[in-house]
């Protein structure tokens, strides 16, 4: 009975679809599938329209409520623009002080002044004719020179200027001296090239340096602008308020203008030979060149161009001098001028022949294998700038420069103290007074010679008796500093050059000690003698004349016989005397 009813329904609904679908086709055709579904798709879309609309009309009034009730109203951006460029330009003021003197701001004032004009002004008036960018800029320049000048105040400059940039300049000095004497020991040629010159430089500034070489930024240019980019770098960020200097586009743009427009122009020109040579002249064009001084750097000079072009330069004013008319009262005084030149044409050729022939390195040779060398005492090399110069060569190497500079830095403070107690008792006489101020400065000095080499913080550090360092200290905490205050504390330290086997007595056995003699002409090689004529490297004011007179009868000793001369140097005033006791 139930299979009978379910049959019957499944017959009405079948019977009712066909019906259905039969009546569809004759109504609407054939495409009313097509028509179905495209009635279907409307119905759908027009809903998803009708919600889109709705939610967006609502979405409108609750930001609209949210803007007024939280976020203050906002300016559109076009018109604000167009509002501040219709507003008069407001005058910026600038207070032109820098460092509070008015005998230095003003010419502060004119170099900023024409760095702006030389590197902005020229490009930035192309763009604009507004003023408050530059105005801007010689603020941002001004409070750079204030931190500056702020800075400097708090730094003591004594110990850097009479100490540190001191021996950065000898031993620069020292460094190439080295690598010239390296080019010369090398056998396989007699000059070496500039590139050659450059390469050894270096590599004895690696090795006197430890580790340290600065070949890429004194011989690549790229490297050279880096490197001052980065200086500028760090410059600005200590002269720089932190708003400017976390500005990019500034930051470089000052940058550049400082490494590549004012230092690396600064740089080239400070290191164009014809420059350095004439502001030598510019310096010394109010002095004229001592006779002595004159003679013995064409004495002990070892470059051939320079002696060739003194002597073409003497050979010249001997042709200017010869066609004066000699007549008048004036004619003694050309004779001398000519027998002047005369005399340093004779020894420029005399040197440049001397040079040529090898005998400069032959006599130092010559002396080291015959032992023939003259014994200059430490108190004589101390007092002496040439023997002092390759002493302190040698204690270089050696570790022990901090014992000399010790020594020379007290030699100086010595000096200076009894020239400033000097004038403050003159003018304690005079009724004015200026204790305490004097006093202070010479407490400051020998606390800042005390700190640099007997502190336990320095480095290297002299290495004395402890309980001379102790005194030393009490002594500068509780009593007035004395030109001799430090007398116990050299004396030893001289003790200590002299006795120490790694300092003077190993010099004395060093080649540096037999070029220290031939430069002081202490050497001479027996095969080598002026002509009678006066032909020698001999002149007025100089001691070679006895010394090669007592070397040169040592020529006919065999080498078997080792003589040993002790030579005491004394200044007498124009005339250096040298004293050899065997």
């Amino acid at each position: 009975m139930k299979k009978l009813r379910l049959r019957e329904t499944s017959l009405s609904i079948w019977g009712w679809g066909s019906l259905g679908i039969v009546l569809s086709l004759i109504t609407f055709g054939p495409f009313v599938i097509f028509y179905l579904a495209f009635y279907i798709l409307c119905f759908v879309g027009g809903g998803f329209v009708v919600t889109l609309l709705f939610g967006k009309t609502s979405s409108e009034k609750y930001l609209e409520q949210c803007e007024h009730s939280f976020l203050p109203p906002t300016s559109t951006g076009i018109p604000k623009c167009l509002e501040e460029m219709k507003r008069e330009a407001r005058t910026i003021k600038i207070d032109r002080r820098l460092t509070g003197a008015n005998i230095i701001d003003e010419p502060l004032q004119q170099v900023i002044q024409f760095s702006l004009r030389d590197y902005v002004q020229y490009w930035y008036y192309t763009l604009s004719d507004d003023e408050s960018f530059l105005l801007e800029i010689r603020q941002t320049l001004q409070n750079a020179l204030i931190q500056f000048a702020t800075r400097s105040k708090e730094i003591d400059w004594q110990p850097y200027f009479t100490t540190r940039i001191v021996d950065d300049f000898g031993t620069h000095l020292r460094v190439f001296r080295k690598a010239q004497q390296k080019i010369t020991e090398k056998d396989d040629q007699v000059t070496g090239t500039a590139e050659d010159l450059v390469d050894t430089f270096f590599e004895v500034e690696v090795e006197m340096e430890k580790d340290v070489c600065r070949d890429l930024v004194c011989t690549s240019p790229k490297d050279e602008e880096g490197f001052l980019r980065d200086l500028c770098e760090v410059l600005l960020y200590l002269l720089l308020p932190p708003g400017d200097f976390q500005n990019k586009i500034m930051r470089y743009f000052v940058r550049e203008i400082i490494a590549r427009g004012i230092l690396l122009p600064l740089i080239n020109q400070l290191s164009d030979p014809d420059y350095i040579n004439q502001y030598i002249i510019w310096m010394i064009r109010d002095s004229n060149c001592n006779y002595e001084a004159f003679m013995n750097i064409i004495k002990l000079s070892d470059n051939i161009g320079e002696l060739e072009a003194v002597r073409d330069k003497a050979a010249e004013e001997l042709q200017y001098l010869r066609s004066l008319d000699t007549a008048g009262d004036d004619i003694n005084t050309i004779k001398n001028q000519i027998n002047s030149l005369l005399f340093v044409k004779k020894v420029c050729d005399s040197r440049i022949q001397r040079l040529q022939s090898g005998k400069e390195i032959n006599t130092v040779k010559l002396a080291a294998n015959f032992g023939k060398l003259c014994t200059v005492p430490l108190d004589s090399i101390l007092v002496d700038n040439v023997a002092l110069q390759f002493f302190m060569d040698y204690m270089q190497q050696t570790g022990g420069q901090a014992h000399l500079f010790f020594w020379m830095t007290v030699e100086g403070y010595r000096v200076t103290a009894q020239q400033q107690l000097e004038v403050l008792l003159s003018r304690q006489k005079d009724g004015k007074h200026q204790t305490n101020q004097t006093k202070g400065l010479l407490r400051a000095a020998a606390v800042g010679i005390y700190e640099q080499y007997l502190s336990e913080k320095a480095s290297p550090r002299v290495t004395v008796d402890d309980y001379l360092v102790a005194k030393l200290a009490d002594t500068l905490n509780h009593e007035d500093p004395t030109p001799e205050i430090f007398d116990d504390i050299q004396r030893k330290v001289y003790e200590l050059m002299l006795r120490d086997e790694r300092f003077y007595p190993s010099f004395r056995q060093n080649a540096l000690y037999v070029r220290m003699l031939a430069e002081l002409d202490m050497l001479k090689d027996p095969s080598f003698r002026g002509s009678d004529d006066g032909d020698g490297e001999s002149f007025n004011g100089s001691p070679t004349g006895s010394i090669n007179l007592s070397l040169d009868d040592l020529s006919n000793v065999s080498s078997d016989d080792l003589v040993q001369l002790h030579a005491y140097i004394s200044d007498t005033g124009k005339r250096l005397c040298v004293i050899f006791i065997t």
